[in-house]
C-alpha cells in the first residue's frame, strides 16, 4: 500500500500548543493521516499511476525501438540487394532472349529474302 509520509508528531504537537488535549490531537492527526493515504489511494485509482511511465521505462523503451529499427534496417537492405540482384538476372535472361529472337528474325528475313531473289531469279 503506498502512504504519504506525515509527521504525525509534528502536527499533534501543533494542535496541543494551541490547546488541544492529547486524545484530540491524536485523534486529528490520525484522521488527516487517514484522509492524506485515502486521496493517494482516489488518485492512483483516478489516474492510473501505477501505469506511468518513468523516464527510465521511456529511455528503455527508446533503446528497444532503436535495436528494432536499426534490425529492420538490416533486414531491408538485405532484402533490397536480393531484389537488385534478382532483377539483374531478369534483364540479363530478357536480354539473352530478345537477342535470340532478333538473331532469329533476322536470318528468317534473310532466308525469305534469298528464297524470293532465287524464285525471281528463275523467273527472268
Amino acid at each position: 500500500m503506498n502512504a504519504i509520509p506525515i509527521d504525525t508528531l509534528q502536527i499533534a504537537n501543533r494542535l496541543k500548543a494551541v490547546g488541544f488535549t492529547d486524545a484530540q490531537a491524536a485523534v486529528i492527526t490520525e484522521i488527516q493521516r487517514e484522509t492524506s493515504n485515502e486521496t493517494l489511494q482516489q488518485a492512483i485509482h483516478d489516474y492510473h499511476l501505477d501505469d506511468v511511465a518513468t523516464k527510465r521505462d521511456l529511455k528503455e523503451m527508446e533503446t528497444a525501438l532503436k535495436r528494432d529499427i536499426k534490425e529492420l534496417e538490416t533486414n531491408l537492405d538485405h532484402k533490397i540487394e536480393l531484389l537488385r540482384a534478382d532483377t539483374g538476372r531478369l534483364i540479363a535472361e530478357t536480354k539473352a532472349d530478345l537477342t535470340r529472337w532478333i538473331i532469329g528474325a533476322g536470318f528468317l528475313q534473310t532466308t525469305l529474302i534469298i528464297g524470293v531473289l532465287l524464285k525471281l531469279g528463275k523467273l527472268i
